[in-house]
């Protein structure tokens, strides 16, 4: 991915040179050239097009941010209800995730969103602890993990 876009790079700047146009519209035009050439001999790279895995981190974001939003939201309801009536447990997460980054990743993305917390990560990493502040089904959470951060992690680096 890095080669390609270091090429992309390179061929944006020989367009500006050539053009005799030291503008950003000339930079852009020759990153846009740079894509359509790189798109089209994309085949002889080992890796997939660099671009589906800028739309793939993009997508991951936003995953977040939903994620983010919704789990304040949920917290906000536990710590205005007038009764504390939530289940707090800790449960483990079994992950198909491979690299180290990806693991790390994972984990923060659990531990930034309000209510949740990985609290160890096993000796094999193919577990992760995790602490909740309030949980209906452990299941159901498993789930909501595995379909939405672990599958963007997923499609970001493979």
């Amino acid at each position: 991915m890095a080669f390609q876009i270091l090429l992309n790079g390179f061929v944006a700047f020989i367009w500006m040179f050539l053009q005799n146009d030291y503008s950003g519209s000339s930079f852009f035009i020759g990153y846009v050239l740079g894509l359509l050439i790189i798109f089209a001999l994309r085949r002889f790279f080992p890796r997939r097009f660099y671009l589906y895995n800028v739309i793939a981190v993009i997508k991951l974001i936003f995953i977040f941010l939903k994620e983010l939003v919704l789990s304040n939201i949920a917290v906000l309801k536990v710590i205005l209800s007038p009764k504390l009536t939530m289940r707090p447990g800790i449960f483990a997460l079994e992950t198909e995730l491979e690299k180290d980054w990806e693991i790390t990743l994972l984990a923060n993305l659990i531990t930034l969103t309000p209510g949740t917390l990985v609290v160890d990560v096993s000796d094999d990493n193919k577990t992760l602890y995790i602490h909740a502040m309030d949980i209906d089904d452990v299941d159901q959470v498993r789930m909501d993990i595995k379909n939405s951060f672990e599958k963007a992690i997923k499609e970001v680096s493979r």
